[in-house]
């Protein structure tokens, strides 16, 4: 059967794509990031960066955080948003919706504060595109056995499953 000449993206792809989607509604100043929690091949919650529900909007106030001159990555209590995973898992929670066995699809690696959150939540696997600097969140999912994903934002639609492995071990 043809298929046009397109490529179909895998599903990694597909909720990468997704969550790029998601993370245009983020309110933060300094960068949009997005994130889809799965679990069998259907989305069970999204979530992007911003205030909580019913407060004021960085995109309106301001960044504490860029007037502070404070490096991304450190101090993460000194912001008024919340992360895209924070807010995928608390739309869980909030809607009763179990994350264990899922996967969280990202664009960007998870900080510290969020891995914490990752593990807690019974989501075994994390699938992202963008660097963080936060080795620590690295470390500590690593230890949890959470299997993590690596996948570059321009890679193609139709990577094979060895050239993600290898990305996925480095």
């Amino acid at each position: 059967m043809s298929n046009n000449g397109r490529q179909r993206p895998d599903w990694d792809q597909y909720f990468l794509e997704i969550a790029q989607v998601v993370a245009k509604r983020s309110t933060c100043v300094r960068r949009q990031i997005g994130a889809v929690i799965v679990r069998d091949r259907r989305i069970l919650t999204t979530g992007y960066n911003g205030a909580p529900s019913g407060l004021k909007h960085c995109i309106e106030m301001g960044c504490l955080r860029d007037e502070l001159g404070i490096a991304s990555g450190t101090r993460h209590e000194m912001c008024r948003a919340l992360h895209s995973e924070m807010n995928a898992v608390i739309q869980a929670a909030q809607h009763g919706v179990s994350t264990r066995g899922a996967t969280i699809y990202s664009t960007r690696q998870p900080c510290s504060v969020c891995a914490r959150m990752i593990i807690n939540a019974g989501i075994i696997r994390v699938v992202y595109t963008g660097d963080y600097p936060d080795d620590f969140s690295m470390e500590l999912l690593r230890e949890a056995g959470i299997e993590l994903v690596r996948i570059p934002a321009d890679a193609e639609c139709a990577q094979s499953d060895e050239e993600r492995v290898e990305i996925a071990d480095r």
